[in-house]
């Protein structure tokens, strides 16, 4: 990572990373350019979602210039099992109307999700490269984000702390 210590910086970066352990890796950039936006994954599965959104703010308000997507390097992602979280949802009573009503969206009416039925949303990427890559893909080539901003992702390996880059074409 050789990123000039005056920019702002934003780190997209999964729960299961420890901010602060994280912001000792990278110690050349200054605390105070540092922006950190903690979610579970990582990963962005809509160029348009609340996310995609606080991306897109932190790089106007915040003047951020440079965007990590960060994932860790064990490639071993925690699958979602969707069919157990689908029945959890059902037995909420009164969701299972709504279920068809999701199924028909993702079917018709989202174009975000072409071809993508809810199971396979809520599963997400297989890896966490895989992730990681589609994340910085969709940042990259959304309409509203500036060409300036340099966007790329990267892999920490859990046991020693090393960040290495996943490259995107």
């Amino acid at each position: 990572m050789d990123s000039d210590e005056n920019k702002k910086v934003l780190f997209v970066i999964g729960m299961d990373h420890d901010p602060e352990q994280f912001l000792r890796q990278v110690t050349h950039i200054h605390s105070e350019n540092i922006l950190l936006l903690q979610i579970y994954g990582p990963e962005i599965s809509q160029s348009f979602s609340d996310l995609m959104r606080d991306i897109i703010i932190a790089v106007y308000q915040e003047n951020a210039e440079e965007i990590f997507v960060v994932g860790t390097a064990d490639d071993r992602k925690k699958p979602v099992d969707a069919q157990d979280l689908l029945n959890k949802i059902f037995e909420n009573e009164g969701l299972q109307e709504n279920i068809q009503t999701v199924e028909y969206l993702f079917k018709n009416c989202t174009p975000e999700f072409p071809g993508v039925t809810l199971s396979e949303w809520l599963e997400g990427s297989k890896t966490s490269t895989e992730g990681i890559r589609k994340s910085v893909e969709i940042i990259r080539h959304h309409p509203l984000m500036p060409s300036y901003v340099r966007v790329q992702g990267l892999l920490m390996n859990k046991e020693n702390g090393q960040l290495s880059e996943i490259g995107v074409c």
